[in-house]
């Protein structure tokens, strides 16, 4: 009776499907879908009157009792010291100690204050995976009504076992997963476990063929709710051994990757403590070298550490996700995890699920068919507007101005009439009922047709079953019976011997029938669910059979889209986000859902059993062109996330039911829907969607991206301070000057004065076209070495002035100008006054950078004013200046004194002076190296074809060694064609970039802007060259230019051919991507692929030179 007893090697050999042992096995389990009632209950060991009490007892003392376990938990004291390992933090706490070491209590407290504030906001955001498992708990049926030795009783679920047989009916929730050894009109609602929008019908038959969880109509599963008929059912696996509990455990494994911001800080804050080291061990060798005192020395070398870490950072970072995490809550997106703040902004997929999330979750008629028309019905879920128009079945939407509208005539207004009359769905309020008959009862309102229910008496109901697949009521309404009938098209044709059209009853003929079952196949590959429709009057007297009945017409319904999806997408495409829609439901629903989004434009749909049978390396080929998941499971999810994650994504999942949970815990970030969401997805999740709308998770992109852009400014601005302490520092240290700048000075600009602008600069408002890049690099850094350098530059500029600035204080009374500091010290100089001379500059000159690094282009690209907090954040700066320079306890504190009038002229002066370098600096930047964004502006790419990024010098060096190979070739130069060239040569953004190419025998060189491509190619004439498809974002900006090329062969590239490096497929006369055959574009936005080969090998051409 143990589970151990089911051995490995019947598994192998395939004797578990023959002749199964007789064990509840829990771990390793037959498909019990496939297996007859009665062996089923042999595996079990059970019978149909149920398990003795004693049996019962045995195994609940052996497979344990039927709930959710939890895992063992991480102490919250371990959890909470976890926050103090990352590199940054471990520095500032080394600064702390020597701080306090050195009696230097102030700046110690208000460090270790920064570092506690971190740590506390980072524990209070993690500790959410027990509360996931907690409202997984709540999910389960807290009470099961069980049948042991033949009597019923009513039971705790978690005493409910293996070969327990449970009675369910209609309103109760299902305790364990079962296998239905009878039933009786038998639906359920699995919604929250397989996606599924429509209620299940479920039957105890035995099922050959191999299906997917949701095709499974003989089980039933722990935590979903029978809604119709009743059943009894034999438990074959519970606790963690059910489909829930295998959803508990993905849940309890812990996210282990961390967030892209995360790792980005992680790298700074390592390149920092690498920095800080070196300059600090230098530092104090150096000085011992010179014979300094150690001591004097140590001092300096805190001071140098204290001016190398941006102690603001953490503190800058969090309030900044802070602010973000209010304007997403603005926005209808609440954020439960701060680092999600940013990580929207990094997503370059998202899976979504459908029902509830890209649809409205409410089914819709959309087409119906009556007197032989179809007719179009708009509206969106239950709103009971909408209009009839004549419809055009090529069409899936329907609406539009210029359409025909439609007559309501009679043979509508009856088929209308009989789905209202044969409905069980009730609105008052709210609409409650099967979403099936809820639609019906919409598509007769939007006709105007009353509830007339009201006024006729209900005398008798023929339920739905899933042999009969049809239902019927029979009423009477003055004085006279008629019988109405709806249910599957071919069911209901069976009762049929008549028909209505045009106010007539006629006999129905078999051509009739074939055109009904034509239409019907019509409207169901638009993944319309059909209903038929049929009427017959009653004499008091006649039989009740569904018999003789006139055929009234179809209605067909989906669940729409919702509204705002499609443009939703379109956001997304624009940004280059790659949406893939993940559903539960059949794969006709899905598709046709995703053409009204447009997603299934050039991609492929994968069902589960599809994925079940793909290896790893197959499927990691073919996911990137996939667009639609249908009928997948809860683990198939998990795989898909994870899959994406391989390749290199950051993954958004977005969902409502109980199936996403673990895929939302596997992504990156996980979005739940906070409407239709489960309490087990939000807990689960990064974020919930407030209005449960697509388009918000769009608006949240936005914020992330417009976060980390700002996170990138004020990163950029308190560096570029460090940089320039430190350099102030290390240089007076080997002009043997005296320090310029105190260690509590340091950290005062580090913390207040530098931080207060940081912060504002966190709320920078967001470009214009944040939503019209493509996605960062996930393995970009906060700083490149190109940055680096611009940095420093900065801080140079700053530190040199700072340092002029303490030359004039030291020398500007005395006897001479020339003293050295030392001579000027010892004749009475006041140290004092040059130490607030730059210390007050160095205040001050920082408000003005701040400025510099508002944006990342010209300063004069945004409003002066359209930052108030920085405004604000610089006037309070003054003051605050002020009061240390003037106010008197506070000079011996901060090494100040007062200083005079003509001492401020100076510095704002200096301070306008290093504004207009460090402006200079930027634009030298911009123009010879990368920008610090690198993503780029599609919409002025796409407008001005010319528009490239920024290229960093060695592409300027290419230019010129391309040049020289141009002019080489000038016999064959056209003279216009070579001022072309040249004028395109002769701009450093025009986006080329050299590398050689070998194709077969000959090597060529790569030219990856289309421009240059047909530029060169029509200057070379004789030559081969390959244009680089790879490089997807330079050659979205001109694609067009490409294609004129490709398209007159014989005027761009020498009466040559244009062919595909992979295969030579030839693609000439193409004009467009968009209307080619033979290319396509990635479906993660990267490269242009050749259709044939699927390559993205490139381009070349060859001339007819070279054919010979």
């Amino acid at each position: 009776m143990t589970q151990k007893t089911l051995k490995t090697k019947e598994l192998k050999k395939g004797r578990l499907e023959k002749k199964p042992s007789a064990v509840p096995v829990q771990e390793v389990q037959p498909e019990w879908y496939k297996l007859a009632v009665e062996e089923v209950l042999r595996v079990l060991d059970s019978a149909p009157r149920g398990l003795s009490n004693e049996k019962a007892s045995e195994r609940l003392a052996k497979f344990g009792p039927n709930e959710i376990k939890e895992r063992k938990k991480t102490p919250a004291i371990i959890q909470f010291l976890m926050q103090f390992t990352e590199v940054l933090i471990i520095v500032l706490l080394v600064a702390t100690i020597v701080s306090a070491v050195l009696r230097e209590y102030v700046d110690a407290i208000a460090i270790f204050a920064i570092v506690i504030l971190n740590a506390v906001m980072g524990f209070l955001h993690e500790r959410k995976a027990e509360r996931a498992v907690e409202a997984l708990k709540k999910m389960l049926a807290p009470k099961a009504k069980v049948l042991r030795s033949n009597v019923v009783g009513v039971l705790d679920s978690r005493h409910v076992v293996p070969g327990d047989v449970l009675l369910l009916e209609a309103g109760e929730r299902v305790p364990a997963d079962c296998r239905i050894i009878e039933s009786l009109n038998l639906k359920v609602n699995e919604s929250a476990l397989t996606g599924e929008s429509v209620p299940v019908e479920k039957y105890p038959d035995a099922i050959e063929e191999t299906t997917t969880l949701p095709e499974r109509k003989n089980l039933l599963f722990s935590g979903t709710t029978v809604v119709y008929g009743h059943c009894k059912a034999v438990v074959t696996s519970t606790g963690m051994s059910t489909e829930f509990g295998k959803i508990a455990a993905m849940l309890q494994v812990e996210k282990k990757e961390s967030t892209p911001l995360q790792k980005r800080l992680d790298r700074l804050g390592k390149l920092l403590g690498i920095i800080i080291l070196v300059i600090c061990a230098g530092t104090l060798g150096a000085g011992v070298a010179q014979g300094r005192d150690w001591m004097e020395m140590f001092l300096i070398a805190v001071a140098l550490a204290v001016a190398a870490i941006p102690e603001a950072l953490p503190a800058v970072v969090t309030i900044t996700l802070a602010l973000g995490l209010t304007r997403m809550a603005k926005r209808n997106s609440i954020v439960r995890k701060l680092s999600a703040v940013e990580t929207l902004g990094s997503a370059t997929v998202i899976c979504t699920d459908k029902t509830g999330t890209l649809t409205v979750n409410e089914m819709t008629v959309r087409k119906i068919f009556a007197d032989d028309k179809i007719i179009d019905v708009t509206g969106k879920g239950y709103e009971k507007t909408g209009e009839f128009f004549v419809s055009n079945l090529s069409e899936t939407e329907t609406g539009g101005n210029n359409r025909q509208r439609a007559e309501i005539s009679e043979g509508v207004r009856l088929l209308l009439q009989t789905g209202l009359l044969c409905n069980n769905a009730i609105w008052d309020a709210q609409p409650v009922g099967d979403p099936t008959e809820i639609a019906l009862l919409v598509s007769a309102t939007k006709a105007g047709i009353p509830d007339l229910r009201k006024d006729h008496e209900r005398l008798d109901e023929i339920p739905f079953d899933s042999e009969r697949k049809k239902m019927s009521v029979i009423y009477e309404a003055d004085g006279k019976r008629a019988m109405y009938t709806k249910g599957a098209v071919e069911k209901v044709l069976d009762g049929c011997t008549h028909i209505y059209r045009d106010g007539r009853i006629e006999a129905l003929t078999q051509s009739e029938i074939d055109n009904i079952l034509k239409v019907n196949h019509a409207l169901a590959t638009h993944a319309l669910r059909v209903l038929a429709f049929a009427k017959r009057e009653l004499k008091k007297d006649a039989h009740t059979e569904e018999k003789d009945l006139v055929f009234l017409g179809l209605q067909g319904m989906i669940d729409p889209p919702r509204p705002e999806v499609k443009e939703a997408y379109k956001k997304c495409q624009q940004a280059g986000v790659l949406v893939v829609m993940i559903t539960g439901d059949h794969k006709d629903t899905a598709v046709a859902v995703a053409k009204e989004i447009g997603l299934t434009d050039g991609g492929a749909v994968l069902t589960g059993a599809e994925l079940d049978a793909m290896g790893e390396e197959q499927y990691a080929q073919i996911a990137p062109q996939v667009r639609v998941y249908a009928r997948v499971s809860p683990q198939h999810k998990v795989r898909i996330t994870e899959m994406y994650k391989k390749m290199g994504h950051i993954v958004a999942m977005t969902g409502d039911g109980i199936n996403d949970a673990p895929a939302l815990k596997r992504s990156d970030i996980g979005v739940a829907m906070g409407i239709t969401g489960t309490d087990v997805t939000k807990e689960a999740s990064d974020m919930v969607l407030a209005d449960d709308n697509f388009a918000t998770i769009v608006a949240a992109i936005e914020e992330g991206r417009g976060i980390y852009d700002n996170i990138r400014k004020f990163v950029y601005y308190l560096l570029s301070s460090n940089f320039a302490e430190v350099i102030t520092i290390f240089a007076a240290i080997m002009l043997y000057m005296p320090l310029p700048l105190m260690p509590v000075q340091l950290l005062w600009v580090n913390l207040v004065t530098d931080g207060l602008p940081a912060i504002a600069l966190g709320m920078e408002p967001y470009e214009r076209a944040i939503m019209k890049r493509l996605p960062r690099d996930p393995q970009e850094g906060l700083i490149t070495w190109g940055v680096m350098g611009y940095l420093v530059a900065v801080g140079f500029v700053t530190a040199v002035t700072t340092l002029a600035l303490f030359h004039f204080g030291m020398t500007a009374e005395g006897d001479t100008g020339t003293l050295t500091f030392l001579s000027r010290i010892h004749f009475g100089g006041s140290e004092d006054e040059a130490i607030t001379i730059a210390f007050t500059f160095f205040v001050v000159v920082e408000k003005f950078i701040a400025y510099n690094f508002r944006h990342f282009g010209p300063f004069y690209k945004v409003s002066f004013i359209s930052n108030k907090q920085l405004l604000i954040a610089c006037a309070i700066s003054f003051p605050l200046q002020a009061a240390i320079v003037y106010v008197p306890f506070l000079n011996p504190i901060f090494h100040t004194t007062s200083l005079p009038w003509w001492d401020w002229v100076v510095i704002i002066v200096a301070c306008f002076a290093v504004f207009g370098a460090v402006e200079g600096i930027k634009h030298l930047y911009l123009y010879f190296g990368e920008k610090p964004s690198r993503e780029i502006d599609w919409a002025k790419a796409k407008e001005k074809p010319e528009h490239k990024r920024a290229r960093p010098p060695r592409g300027i060096r290419s230019l010129k060694v391309l040049s020289e190979a141009v002019r080489s070739k000038n016999e064959d130069v056209s003279k216009d064609a070579a001022r072309e060239l040249q004028s395109l040569l002769g701009k450093p953004w025009a986006g080329i970039s050299l590398a050689e190419k070998k194709i077969g025998q000959t090597t060529y060189p790569v030219v990856s802007d289309c421009r240059i491509f047909c530029a060169i190619a029509s200057v070379l004439g004789r030559g081969a060259l390959r244009f680089d498809l790879k490089d997807y974002k330079s050659i979205a900006g001109s694609v067009a230019g490409c294609y004129s090329a490709i398209a007159e062969p014989d005027k761009a590239v020498g009466n040559g051919r244009v062919l595909c490096a992979g295969c030579n497929a030839d693609f000439s006369g193409t004009k467009s991507v968009a209307e080619s055959e033979k290319l396509y574009y990635s479906p993660i936005g990267t490269a242009i692929h050749c259709a044939r080969c699927n390559s993205t090998e490139g381009l070349y051409v060859l001339s007819r030179n070279q054919e010979k």
